[in-house]
């Protein structure tokens, strides 16, 4: 029996470059933009997990790592202190129930943390504690907003991208347009993008509630219609959570709906689902409570007959989807021409989610190694940690226990 006796939450930052915060928008995670020659400071969090027979579990947050979302892992981590760390399932219900005053933001790290380190523990990746199969998942460029910098600042630069992401490798390509909302831009900017892409590529808009009225979301969505997009994801101000009005949308457009990305959990999204407000669902083990969460919600859509799709990109996200039989598309997020995806870099194994990562086949790997099957660079995040929260009763780090052998880095 693993008896948690140590939990870690290191707090650190990275710097990004080319990106910066939209001029005329608040400093808010989604307004990261294309600024060239600019460098963004970001701040993320990693996780680990200790017990007393020897076994450690880690996890370093991606787009979750806000701090609002450590604030919740904070609030959870010291009620971890002399739990079986095997008992996912327990720990899930009783954290479930814990925030549930909360947007439960916080809890997928630490539930993610305890999949890696059941894997280690037993020797197996987690795609083989969930009984998966997919080795390669096909990937869809998931790009930033659209900007005035000189990025994705038209309908052309929109096109020019998408053709080198083409020339990579994707053959699915999703777009964030401008954060101003104008609904007549981006159905321009769909229209073309479906008479010089479509038929080559698999289209898909996110305007990420940036459109200010159901009137806008019925225009943008009739120029998806005409572009033959795949889907159509969040349009509105509503921010992404009135089953009402988006089974209203439903049934005025012809163009699937991908929603719930902003409805957190299993039972919610039952509702939202029933409710007829979408065609697919939406799960990301960093937002829905981790992978058993994120579980949970494909077994869900599976139920209905439908597809769910995993949100963003990551290693924990990887072996959700190589153990899902209803998805599509794996997203690579968030991305543009001389920019990074603005992850931290905290990788000593040679595991990727920049765009160049692609194969030629479209398709991204699934990690084989123990757990989560990737080693995080600790000298990389040690040297850029401002704070160090640490619960338990022993009083050093637990030892880092390298399960996949390093690469050299190019």
């Amino acid at each position: 029996m693993s008896i948690i006796d140590l939990v870690e939450v290191h707090e650190f930052t990275f710097d990004a470059a080319n990106l910066g915060i939209e001029a005329d928008g608040p400093a808010a995670i989604y307004n990261i933009g294309y600024k060239p020659g600019g460098k963004l400071t970001m701040s993320k969090y990693a996780v680990v997990i200790g017990t007393k027979d020897g076994a450690r579990g880690e996890y370093v947050t991606q787009w979750v790592g806000t701090k609002a979302a450590l604030a919740q892992t904070l609030m959870l981590a010291p009620m971890l202190i002399g739990r079986n760390a095997d008992q996912r399932e327990s720990i899930y219900d009783d954290f479930k129930r814990e925030i549930r005053q909360y947007d439960h933001m916080g809890h997928g790290p630490l539930d993610i943390a305890l999949w890696d380190l059941a894997g280690r523990k037993f020797g197996a990746s987690v795609t083989q504690l969930l009984g998966g199969y997919r080795k390669r998942l096909k990937a869809y460029a998931s790009t930033y907003h659209a900007d005035r910098n000189g990025g994705l600042d038209s309908k052309e630069a929109f096109v020019t991208f998408a053709e080198h992401c083409h020339d990579l490798g994707y053959r699915a390509f999703k777009i964030h347009g401008w954060h101003d909302g104008d609904a007549r831009e981006e159905a321009e900017n769909v229209r073309y993008m479906g008479k010089k892409m479509g038929g080559r590529m698999t289209l898909m808009l996110d305007p990420a509630c940036e459109l200010r009225t159901f009137a806008d979301a019925l225009h943008v969505g009739r120029a998806c219609d005409d572009a033959g997009f795949f889907w159509y994801e969040d349009p509105f101000r509503d921010s992404g959570v009135s089953a009402f009005a988006h089974k209203k949308l439903r049934e005025m457009i012809r163009t699937p709906l991908l929603q719930t990305e902003h409805v957190r959990g299993l039972e919610p999204k039952a509702d939202f689902l029933i409710a007829g407000g979408t065609d697919f669902l939406r799960a990301d083990p960093e937002y829905d409570m981790g992978i058993t969460g994120c579980m949970k919600i494909a077994h869900l859509a599976e139920a209905f007959g439908i597809d769910v799709e995993v949100h963003a990109s990551g290693p924990a996200h990887r072996h959700c989807m190589a153990a899902i039989r209803n998805t599509n598309f794996y997203e690579v997020a968030l991305v543009g021409p001389n920019c990074p995806n603005a992850l931290a870099p905290v990788y000593a194994c040679g595991y990727s989610d920049q765009l160049e990562a692609i194969g030629k086949d479209g398709c991204m790997p699934v990690p084989d190694g123990p757990g989560l099957g990737v080693t995080y660079d600790w000298d990389f995040i040690d040297r850029r940690r401002t704070q160090i929260h640490r619960f338990g009763a022993a009083s050093k780090p637990v030892p880092v226990k390298t399960t996949v052998k390093p690469k050299k880095r190019r």
